[in-house]
């Protein structure tokens, strides 16, 4: 019952409120330290009071408890060393990690706890010794690793066509080896090495992520764009083009040129999400991600019934021309695909002078190029500047929550020797087994400063406010009489060392 009001008290919207209560059930726990405590005991969903704070947002009842975790080592002027406990916090070794529940929430509220202490320290610290070094690396093996399926897919073997033309639009010259003649000169096994690398390297990614679509789940791990969802997929299905294009060529199947495109334009994409890693390129991605997944996907359904109506009509249109004269609407597909062009602006009107052209043509072109081009491509770009202009405000804040996110990747794929706990074991202090990180907290001077005074203009008060009592108690048989004297004496003095206390820090000023 104390674990469930402690996790209500979490939820609620009167916080300081909530901090009060929530100490004072504490104070009635007999387990306060160990698997027993109240604060540790998980709820149906496997969050402990301080992991739901988190997830929810709640900042005021997280610095609340993390303010009942630190251990200030020592201090000396402004300077003073805290010992923050890691405990839930640190990732390592974690399979529900504090961290990765921030970074996947759908809350905005809870990504602010990434700039609270010592949350923004201890990812400052992975970072910058583990995970930047090896996130840059791990961009250079794949950039690596492109070039050596692009070699392979621009040297294919191909051999040229000895059968005859089927018509006068027949355009092949080289058609693809069978695989008996694919590999027979060195060059070709030198391409063979090159296409185990890159069979290899796709079996690995679909080993990498496989496990974490079980774990997390597919709805959540594609659907995040923190967690890189649309990078994740884009992934999986180079992984598979690469398998299929394999099958293929065992198979001496012809058409292998479709998988390989695909991944050749798949894989290429899939470089963007290693600007995560830059400061300077991050922010662009999460713009990118945000425009097609949000106002590029619904803009599509209104285009591709804009380009089947029009299409459809140029085709029916031309049906009955000559295509020699005007062949840009020759077939249906055709047509599909040159009205497409016509919608982006990439060509202009197909127009044959010298030949006399169907007068719904122009008609029918005339509607298109006024809903098309005038209407609805300046819709599409007023959609996104809105959606550029809504996340420029955010985008900072989405880019630290990706640096978590690839962080505990990082963290969770590599080899325990390769990444090292972060922090210092509380046996050094006498804390026990728990593992703190050392923060060093600087004070302002001029703050620090006026702290002090404060202090002493407190004291000052404190000490004459003691004598005054103590007059008042030596006189108490004539009470009334030395009443006002003695209060009027101790706000004199008091006035007099408040003042004194001030000409002070004029004077320092």
């Amino acid at each position: 019952i104390g674990n469930t009001i402690l996790h209500i008290l979490v939820l609620q919207p009167n916080k300081t409120f909530a901090c009060h209560i929530y100490s004072l059930i504490l104070s009635y726990d007999r387990n306060k330290e160990g698997p027993g405590s109240l604060e540790l005991i998980p709820n149906n969903e496997g969050l402990t009071p301080f992991k739901l704070a988190g997830v929810e947002g709640n900042t005021v009842m997280f610095q609340y408890l993390m303010q009942k975790r630190k251990h200030n080592l020592w201090s000396f002027g402004p300077l003073t060393t805290v010992l923050y406990d890691l405990t839930e916090i640190d990732s390592w070794a974690e399979d529900q990690s504090f961290l990765e529940l921030i970074v996947s929430t759908k809350k905005r509220e809870a990504r602010q706890i990434l700039d609270l202490t010592p949350v923004k320290e201890l990812v400052s610290l992975k970072w910058n010794m583990y995970g930047r070094p090896y996130f840059c690396f791990l961009a250079l093996f794949y950039i690596l690793y492109m070039v050596c399926f692009t070699m392979c897919c621009v040297y294919r073997p191909l051999k040229p066509r000895t059968g005859n033309k089927t018509s006068s639009r027949d355009n092949t010259i080289y058609v693809q080896k069978m695989l008996q003649e694919s590999y027979m000169t060195y060059e070709d096994e030198l391409r063979l090495v090159g296409e185990l690398i890159t069979v290899i390297g796709a079996v690995v990614i679909l080993i990498l992520e496989i496990p974490d679509i079980l774990r997390v789940g597919a709805a959540k791990y594609f659907g995040q764009t923190i967690l890189g969802g649309p990078f994740h997929i884009i992934v999986i299905t180079y992984a598979c083009m690469i398998l299929v294009t394999m099958v293929m060529r065992l198979t001496s199947t012809t058409g292998e040129v479709v998988p390989m495109s695909f991944a050749l334009v798949l894989g290429w994409c899939n470089v963007m999400y290693f600007a995560r890693g830059f400061q300077m390129l991050g922010p662009f991605t999460i713009m990118i991600q945000k425009m097609i997944f949000g106002d590029l996907m619904r803009f599509c359904w209104l285009m591709a019934v804009v380009i089947l109506g029009f299409a459809s009509a140029f085709y029916i249109i031309f049906q009955t021309e000559n295509p020699e004269n005007l062949g840009q609407f020759y077939n249906y597909p055709m047509s599909l695909f040159t009205t497409f062009e016509l919608f982006l602006t990439i060509i202009d009107g197909p127009a044959n002078y010298d030949v006399d052209l169907p007068f719904m043509y122009s008609v029918v072109y005339f509607a298109f190029a006024i809903i098309a081009t005038l209407l609805m491509l300046n819709l599409l770009i007023a959609m996104m500047g809105d959606t550029h202009w809504r996340v420029a405000h955010e985008r900072d804040e989405l880019w630290r929550a990706q640096v978590v996110a690839t962080t505990v990747m990082l963290e969770r794929k590599l080899p325990r020797c390769l990444w090292p706990r972060s922090g210092i074991c509380g046996r050094e202090y006498g804390l026990g087994d728990r593992w703190y990180l050392r923060v060093e907290d600087r004070v302002d001077p001029i703050k620090h400063k006026m702290l002090r005074y404060t202090e002493a203009f407190k004291a000052q008060d404190k000490d004459n406010y003691d004598k005054g009592l103590e007059k008042l108690e030596i006189n108490r048989d004539i009470l009334y009489k030395k009443e006002l004297p003695a209060l009027s004496l101790s706000r004199s003095t008091s006035k007099t060392s408040s003042h004194r206390g001030w000409e002070i820090l004029r004077r320092n000023t």
